[in-house]
């Protein structure tokens, strides 16, 4: 049986979620299933559970972001959350950021295949390296999914947000004690307003656990460099 054979129909809060945009997601999900699967960025266990563990698990958190956002996605992998952010919601501005060629080569095809090219970009970088700062510029979102401990993700993700701005991570159901761990390493490099978010209650099994963390206005991203 082949990855897109495998794949299961698209539950009902799929529709829900994605709306209009429903068969987009179902075109990534095949994507996922086949060529993500076949170069090794989906585990083929995964499969089988795209929709649920992954796609739902990502477009939830495309509530938590304001109208014609600009979001960086660190560490975007196979795409998520970041292309799913942008399937789901086509007024947002997508930087995938992903320092593995193998993976920036399929998010570079997906964007095309998927008709986002208008409002994503794919930059081939680590988040902390100056060239992917200068590229990606002040972000007024930065996103990561699975990507490293919270004390090192603060530490890359936190100077490529301006002033204000907001890192989202996509953590499991230890992200509260992993923010009492770190809370004072994610002062230290400028993080304020650090909140927990289930994002999806009432919609999906398992709502998405968000860490939602604001850089310090006060801050410059001159003195924020060098901490990863």
């Amino acid at each position: 049986m082949s990855g897109a054979d495998a794949l299961p129909e698209p539950p009902a809060q799929a529709a829900v979620l994605f709306g209009d945009r429903l068969d987009v997601a179902r075109e990534f999900a095949q994507l996922l299933a086949t060529e993500a699967s076949t170069r090794g960025l989906i585990g083929p266990r995964e499969v089988g559970r795209l929709w649920d563990r992954h796609l739902l698990n990502c477009a939830v958190v495309a509530d938590l972001l304001p109208h014609d956002a600009r979001v960086v996605d660190v560490g975007s992998g196979a795409g998520l959350p970041g292309l799913v952010l942008a399937i789901r919601r086509p007024d947002l501005h997508v930087d995938l950021v992903e320092p593995l060629q193998r993976r920036v080569t399929f998010l570079t095809e997906a964007v095309g295949q998927l008709g986002l090219s208008d409002t994503v970009r794919v930059i081939r970088g680590r988040a902390e390296e100056p060239g992917t700062l200068a590229t990606v510029g002040a972000a007024e979102w930065v996103t990561a999914r699975a990507v490293a401990p919270l004390d090192r993700l603060v530490g890359w993700c936190l100077p490529m947000l301006q002033p204000g701005g907001w890192l989202l991570a996509l953590k499991g159901a230890s992200a509260a004690a992993e923010v009492r761990e770190h809370r004072s390493v994610i002062h230290a490099v400028g993080g304020r307003e650090t909140s927990v978010i289930r994002c999806g209650d009432g919609l999906l099994s398992e709502p998405t656990v968000v860490v939602q963390i604001r850089r310090d206005a006060s801050t410059t991203r001159r003195g924020m460099k060098g901490r990863a």
